[in-house]
């Protein structure tokens, strides 16, 4: 039977779980029964074996979905495999270097003793709401700077890790 992974998100405008879709679809591929979640309609994580956890950035925080699930389950995630994943720059600086979380998140990665965490590009287009959203997209500094692929590699190791082929996914 396959292990069951869950991908809980914190999205305001979509980008972030479209990334988590795309982690999910590539446990899929490599074997895992996994399943992508808005991080505000997961009840319960005993049923998982692993989880991976995803917040937009937003001032420097955590999508506020994406925090309030980690301090919700935080009994239940400190007692299996847990990966964290943010998105949120708007430039390639996220396929051009190892961004570390932002503070909250680096404090619930050591409490829960998280695996690791990676940062990814953002995406924020015409029609984002909230509006410090719409400022910066009025303001010519939207756009989608997500690496699917640099993803779905991210998402190869978090396989290989669960299913004991080595931390490259092999």
């Amino acid at each position: 039977m396959a292990e069951k992974v869950l991908v809980a998100y914190g999205s305001a405008n979509g980008s972030t779980a479209q990334i988590a879709e795309a982690v999910a679809r590539t446990l899929r591929a490599d074997g895992l029964d996994a399943q992508a979640l808005p991080a505000g309609q997961v009840s319960e994580v005993s049923a998982y074996d692993a989880v991976v956890v995803g917040g937009g950035l937003y001032a420097g925080r955590w999508q506020k979905d994406a925090r309030r699930f980690v301090r919700r389950h935080r009994r239940s995630l400190s007692g299996r495999p847990v990966w964290f994943f943010s998105s949120g720059p708007l430039d390639a600086s996220a396929s051009e270097r190892d961004i570390p979380p932002v503070p909250g998140v680096r404090r619930a990665m050591a409490r829960l003793d998280v695996s690791e965490h990676a940062t990814f590009g953002g995406r924020l287009e015409e029609g984002a709401k909230g509006r410090m959203a719409r400022m910066i997209v009025k303001q010519g500094k939207g756009g989608d700077f997500r690496d699917f692929p640099a993803i779905e590699a991210w998402a190869d190791r978090i396989a290989g890790q669960i299913t004991g082929r080595g931390p490259d996914g092999h």
